[in-house]
């Protein structure tokens, strides 16, 4: 019942020399995003997207697009809305260079486990492996970065494709799919059938192992008899909490034992920061009790993490003398780079619900019975805290985080960041209390992640202050998205930790390379040797001027360089109705630390000497 040279009259789903209902592949998709419950899509358009955009300005009312400056923008802004709603978020380009600036965000929703829907237009289907302009063989691409992918041929496809992509992009461990619709499918027409059955052959959102009840038994069972036995348990929780839901539970659990936990960077807001159980992130540049505790631990409940690098270092010094936990509902995670002890493939939710269940039968586990242990913990939170130079006469970045913490620690926050050394001090710096408050790049550690994230999130919170604590380098990647905000009246504050370097590298050329620059200085070629000599901070030669570009793009902006400014500063920044700048000045030769070098132990840990 389709027709591939039916002209677009007037009237949704109405074609000239066609039957009255019946609708053009756009017209198909974007009715079938908007069934499915989709109300936000970040889409820029081009020639093999055009039919795709077309058919929304017939949607107006029901599907709100968001025109960014740059796909990599659009894809980021998706996943700033996905994080901060739990929903999936969708996004859309045009096919070969448009569809290839998408590569980046579905490699980083891969790693993070983001719900995302990435719509790339493609050429012709006769035209497809000719080389064609703007051709990319996009499934080809995505094959290994994306969670599922679709390069659809037939147009009573697309009800179906819609159904199952955001199925499996929501469901069991979440992730990006693809779909790549070429134009002339998108202009063919059928009558179409919006309810067709999903057909998705073994594909299975909780592995069917989660529900062997017999082995299940097993495992919960030598569970809780190694927690009764340990004597020095950690919790050791990641991003799978967010994507469950499963927070509430997880404090529940925690107090309810008594056994502290640690988080990863994806799991930042799972757990209040404030909290007596609370060992804040482990990792690189976690803290160095969370550090100390796992290596010390004789029990480590691993639950929605996978064991990343970034947080084991060395993976056999990683808790190696600990009875090892881990529950994930991706089997393909266990294992894989830590033998546990005993494993569960479910839902952490799953799982968490179980134990305290559990718990809550048996009677009262007393905390006392890690007394020992939590007296171990208070020492060394004691003598390694995360500290800087209080008494610096400028603004160290740590200062400038802790205090926009202080000042917003009571309003209802969305923090977004990009990546570099202002995330690691936004993740040591800023004490996270609830889940979906924090939103960076994780996994993949892409610069440039937090502008567009932070559009994404005030378009899912428009009632939240969501602000992008970033760094001048990673703000210059993609800095374009700053007239998104001012043009679709999206009134994300920026508060600008700006070194004149790439802070990170800059770190590492200190500790691993005699210092040795090599192309890590963003300011003015001139006389870069004299920039920064004692506090890092020469205004005179500083490049560029963010207030100027911030007004150019229509934004209010505020530059402080003076300690006793910050807060004053900050205050101005919180309470502007619109989109804001702040350009802190900040040195470049502070560091980040605690610091585990890559691929060593806590044993190698460098730390700073408490009251510097």
């Amino acid at each position: 019942m389709c027709s591939s040279d039916m002209k677009f009259n007037s009237g949704m789903g109405i074609f000239s020399g066609g039957l009255p209902n019946q609708f053009s592949g756009a017209d198909l998709l974007i009715q079938s995003l908007v069934q499915s419950g989709v109300s936000t899509i970040f889409a820029y358009p081009g020639g093999c997207s055009i039919p795709l955009h077309q058919a929304m300005t017939r949607y107006r009312d029901k599907l709100r697009v968001i025109l960014p400056r740059h796909e990599q923008g659009a894809g980021f802004a998706a996943h700033g809305y996905a994080r901060a709603t739990g929903k999936t978020g969708v996004c859309m380009a045009t096919s070969g260079p448009g569809a290839t600036n998408l590569v980046t965000i579905i490699a980083d929703a891969k790693l993070d486990s983001i719900p995302i829907l990435a719509i790339t237009g493609q050429v012709g289907t006769d035209s497809i492996g000719s080389d064609a302009f703007q051709e990319t063989p996009m499934v080809e691409v995505c094959r290994t970065i994306a969670k599922h992918h679709y390069l659809v041929t037939n147009i009573n496809d697309i009800t179906r494709v819609i159904k199952e992509a955001l199925y499996v992009a929501s469901t069991g461990r979440q992730g990006p799919v693809l779909i790549d619709i070429p134009k002339d499918i998108q202009i063919q027409s059928c009558l179409p059938d919006f309810d067709p059955p999903i057909n998705l052959p073994g594909y299975e959102p909780i592995p069917v192992i989660a529900n062997d009840s017999q082995k299940s038994e097993v495992c919960y069972e030598k569970l809780f008899d190694v927690i009764n036995k340990s004597k020095r348990p950690v919790i050791y929780a990641g991003g799978g909490i967010v994507s469950s839901e499963a927070a509430a539970e997880l404090l529940h659990f925690a107090e309810r034992t008594g056994i502290p936990a640690a988080t990863t960077m994806m799991g930042l807001s799972i757990f209040p920061r404030e909290h007596l159980l609370s060992l804040g992130m482990v990792g690189m540049h976690g803290t160095a009790y969370a550090n100390y505790a796992v290596y010390n631990c004789d029990l480590l409940i691993a639950l929605g993490v996978r064991f990343d690098d970034r947080v084991t270092g060395l993976a056999k010094g990683f808790a190696p003398n600990a009875t090892i936990v881990h529950a994930d509902i991706d089997p393909s995670e266990i294992n894989k780079v830590k033998q546990a002890n005993i494993f569960i493939v479910d839902d952490v939710k799953n799982v968490l619900n179980k134990l305290n269940n559990m718990f809550e039968n048996s009677g009262v586990i007393s905390n006392s019975d890690w007394s020992d242990w939590n007296i171990q913990i208070g020492e060394w939170k004691s003598k390694n805290p995360l500290n800087y130079d209080y008494d610096a006469p400028y603004i160290l970045p740590q200062f400038a985080i802790e205090t926009l913490w202080k000042m917003t620690k009571d309003m209802d926050v969305i923090i977004t960041s990009g990546v570099g050394q202002h995330q690691m001090w936004t993740t040591q710096f800023y004490k996270f209390r609830k889940p979906r408050t924090w939103i960076s790049s994780c996994g993949l550690g892409t610069m440039g992640f937090g502008l567009p994230a932070a559009v994404g999130a005030k378009i899912a919170a428009p009632d939240k202050l969501v602000i992008d604590i970033d760094g001048d380098g990673s703000f210059q990647m993609n800095i374009q998205e700053m007239a998104t905000c001012f043009c679709e009246g999206i009134s994300v504050k920026v508060m600008l930790m700006n070194n004149q370097h790439l802070g990170m590298v800059v770190q590492w050329e200190d500790m691993f390379n005699k210092a040795n620059r090599a192309n890590t200085y963003l300011g003015r070629i001139t006389d870069p040797e004299n920039f920064g000599r004692g506090n890092g901070i020469s205004p005179k030669i500083r490049y560029p001027d963010y207030v100027k570009i911030a007004e150019g793009y229509g934004w209010n902006a505020l530059s402080v360089s003076k300690k006793n400014d910050l807060q004053e500063a900050i205050k101005t920044m919180i309470e502007c109705p619109g989109p804001f700048l702040l350009d802190v000045s900040i040195p470049y030769k502070e560091y980040v630390l605690p610091m585990i070098p890559a691929g060593k132990t806590v044993n190698e840990m460098i730390t700073r000497q408490k009251n510097k």
